[in-house]
């Protein structure tokens, strides 16, 4: 499948997360009561020990040392509305790690790990804006593949705050393809973004 990154909807605009956005990408965070109990989209970055680091403080030195990445959507007004975040392999774990290593798929370039979306701007798009912005990003520092574990919502219902990786019907209509299941509902999706 080509590559889907179109414009980002209208008076939408995609920008990446950096210490000149730092600042509206925490607005978004601190508007969300830190983002499901307080993780700041830490979680998934191998720097972070649980009880140990604290979460604002260390994703704030990612960013400014160019280690953390996310595409960040922002509304016509400037104020970041959600966001993908994406990083390196060595950057980012992802989820079902024990059942992801029984059978690792072929090393990717890049996962995305998180897809957050404003609670009040849910159903709008944003995830895919998000999601189309970050391959564009990765396009742009080289391409590769590129790997998720998301879930699968089709033949039930999954509460949003389970679907902070997207769902893996949205990465599809992106041209990820499913690879193995690793969870009840959770599969591995990848895709290879060409350079651009």
């Amino acid at each position: 499948m080509a590559d889907s990154l179109s414009a980002p909807a209208e008076g939408a605009s995609v920008q990446p997360l950096g210490p000149s956005t730092w600042d509206v990408f925490a607005e978004l965070v601190e508007r969300n009561n830190g983002i499901y109990g307080g993780c700041w989209c830490i979680g998934n970055h191998a720097e972070f020990q649980r009880g140990k680091s604290e979460p604002r403080t260390l994703k704030e030195r990612l960013v400014r040392e160019g280690r953390a990445h996310a595409a960040l959507v922002l509304d016509g007004h400037g104020l970041a509305q959600g966001w993908c975040q994406y990083g390196s392999p060595d950057e980012l774990v992802l989820k079902h790690r024990r059942e992801y290593r029984r059978d690792p798929p072929p090393r990717a370039h890049w996962r995305i790990a998180c897809v957050f979306v404003d609670k009040r701007h849910r159903g709008q798009g944003i995830a895919r804006i998000a999601l189309q912005g970050a391959l564009a990003q990765i396009a742009g520092a080289g391409g590769g593949l590129v790997e998720a574990i998301s879930e699968t919502t089709v033949g039930r219902e999954a509460h949003a705050r389970f679907l902070w990786t997207a769902t893996v019907e949205l990465f599809e209509q992106h041209g990820f393809v499913r690879g193995r299941q690793v969870g009840k509902h959770a599969w591995i999706v990848s895709r290879r973004v060409a350079a651009s």
